[in-house]
C-alpha cells in the first residue's frame, strides 16, 4: 500500500493551513485534491461516509478526520513525534487547547462584519459568499459552543497574543528551540485572523510578527495536484492497514455499529462498525460499493460515540 498521504481541502481552510505547514515543515511530498468549502463534498464524501468537516485526509483505504488523527499520521510518516498532538504536555498541551478553542473563534469574531464581507467576496465570489454564509451559520445552531464576538473576540485575541508574544521573548518557537505541534496549533488561528481581516498582525508584537514570518517560510513541501478518481482509485486498490493493538479492557461495542460526532460543532454522524478504539483513537469500518472495506479514523477526544 502506497503511504502518500491525500489530502482534501480547500486552500482557505485555516485548519488545512495547519496540516500544510506541517507538511513544509518535514519537506513532505504529498498529494493535494481541492474541496468545496461547504458540503456536499462529492471528492470526499464516499470515502469518508460525509464527515461534515475539513481537512480530510487520506492513505489508500484509511481516512482521518480531524487534525489530531491527521498531525499524527504526519508524525507518522515523517518520524517527527514532536508534531503528534499527544506529545504536548503542561503549558504547551493548554496553549494547543487555548488557541483550537476559544481563540479560533475570536479570531474571526474579532473582525468587522463589513471587512469579513469584503474578503468573502474576494475569496469566492457574491454566489460562494452566499452558500458559504448560510452553510456555517446553520452549523452553527447546532453547535455546543457560541463564539465570542466583538470586543469579547477581540479581548479574547489580545490576550492570546500577549501570552505568546512574552513566550517568544527568548526563544525561536512557542516551547523552547524546536518546532512542535503548540506551534502549528497557535499559528492557525492567527492566519485566519490576519487572512479575514486582510491586515499584517500588530507590529507592537514584535516577537509574535518574527515567528509568523518564519512559520510562513516553511512552506508547503512537493504538493501535486490529483483529482478525486485518483484519490478513490487509491481507496480501491488498496486494503485498510492493519488495526492497532489494544492493551488493556476492550470496548464492548467492538463489533457493533455505532456512529461517531464531533461534541462542538459540525455534529454530523459518520456511522459504521466499531473495529478499534485505543486511548486516543476511533476506527469504524465502512463496507462500501465503490471501495470495498474503508476505516475511518477519529479523536477520542472532543468526539462522541454512541450507538447506531
Amino acid at each position: 500500500m502506497s503511504e502518500t498521504l491525500i489530502l482534501h481541502h480547500y486552500d482557505a481552510s485555516p485548519y488545512a493551513e495547519k496540516i500544510r505547514l506541517m507538511l513544509g515543515s518535514q519537506g513532505m511530498t504529498w498529494q493535494s485534491v481541492l474541496s468545496p468549502p461547504q458540503p456536499p463534498r462529492p471528492n470526499v464524501d464516499p470515502l469518508s461516509g460525509g464527515y461534515r468537516r475539513i481537512p480530510i485526509a487520506q492513505i489508500g483505504a484509511d481516512v482521518f478526520c480531524d487534525t489530531f488523527v491527521i498531525a499524527q499520521e504526519v508524525a507518522r510518516l515523517a518520524g517527527a513525534p514532536e508534531l503528534d498532538p499527544e506529545s504536548a504536555e503542561g503549558e504547551a498541551a493548554d496553549l494547543l487547547a487555548r488557541a483550537e478553542g476559544e481563540v479560533f473563534f475570536a479570531a474571526i469574531g474579532s473582525v468587522s462584519p463589513l471587512t469579513l464581507l469584503g474578503t468573502m467576496l474576494r475569496t469566492v465570489g457574491p454566489l460562494g459568499m452566499v452558500r458559504f454564509a448560510l452553510d456555517r451559520a446553520r452549523m452553527m445552531q447546532t453547535a455546543n459552543v457560541k463564539a465570542p464576538q466583538g470586543d469579547g473576540a477581540r479581548s479574547i485575541l489580545q490576550d492570546f497574543l500577549d501570552t505568546l508574544d512574552a513566550r517568544l521573548t527568548d526563544r525561536d518557537f512557542v516551547t523552547g528551540d524546536t518546532l512542535t505541534i503548540a506551534d502549528f496549533a497557535a499559528f492557525h488561528p492567527l492566519w485566519l485572523h490576519v487572512a479575514t481581516s486582510r491586515h499584517p498582525l500588530d507590529a507592537r508584537f514584535a516577537n509574535v510578527v518574527r515567528w509568523y514570518a518564519q512559520m510562513e517560510a516553511l512552506g508547503h513541501g512537493a504538493r501535486e495536484e490529483i483529482d478525486p478518481e485518483r484519490a478513490f482509485e487509491a481507496a480501491r486498490a488498496s486494503k485498510p492497514r492493519t488495526l492497532p493493538a489494544v492493551t488493556g479492557e476492550a470496548d464492548a461495542r467492538i463489533g457493533s455499529r455505532v456512529s461517531v460526532a464531533p461534541a462542538d460543532y459540525g455534529t454530523v454522524p459518520v456511522v459504521g462498525t466499531l473495529v478499534a478504539a485505543t486511548p486516543s483513537r476511533t476506527i469504524l469500518a465502512r463496507e462500501t460499493d465503490r471501495f470495498g472495506t474503508v476505516h475511518v479514523h477519529f479523536p477520542v477526544r472532543g468526539f462522541e460515540v454512541t450507538d447506531a
